[in-house]
């Protein structure tokens, strides 16, 4: 499958598993949000459910429609300070791209399309530093 097809239908699907969330249940499809909710609640399964299928679907994808051949080989204690900034950028931001991204700026939030647009400018000037200056 061409990357460009993978990518369209990986966000279609995004897409679709939001509303489905909205529609079903009434809750925005932001995964700090539900990660945090699952934690502190008791008898909520559906987050837990939710949750599981993320790494289950990526894993499902990865064997048998794209096969993923990592390009960079990151060390342990990169991992952990990397997922450290996401969980503080996370708390910081009152929210993930996921949240404010997909959800938030679908429902016109005018503080989820000031997130947004500060993710995606931190992004590209990250792979700007990351290609021309380190």
């Amino acid at each position: 499958m061409h990357p460009f097809v993978a990518a369209l239908v990986g966000g279609a699907l995004i897409g679709l598993a939001s509303v489905l969330l909205l529609v079903g249940l009434g809750r925005i499809a932001g995964i700090s949000g539900i990660l945090g909710s699952a934690i502190d609640s008791h008898g909520q399964s559906w987050r837990w459910m939710f949750l599981g299928g993320l790494p289950l679907g990526a894993l499902i994808v990865a064997r048998w429609v794209v096969p993923v051949t990592p390009t960079v080989t990151p060390s342990i204690l990169l991992l952990t300070v990397g997922g450290l900034l996401v969980g503080f950028g996370t708390r910081l931001g009152n929210g993930c791209t996921s949240g404010h991204g997909v959800c938030g700026v679908s429902r016109g939030s005018k503080r989820s399309v000031t997130a947004t647009l500060v993710f995606m400018a931190v992004a590209a000037a990250t792979v700007f530093a990351m290609r021309h200056v380190g």
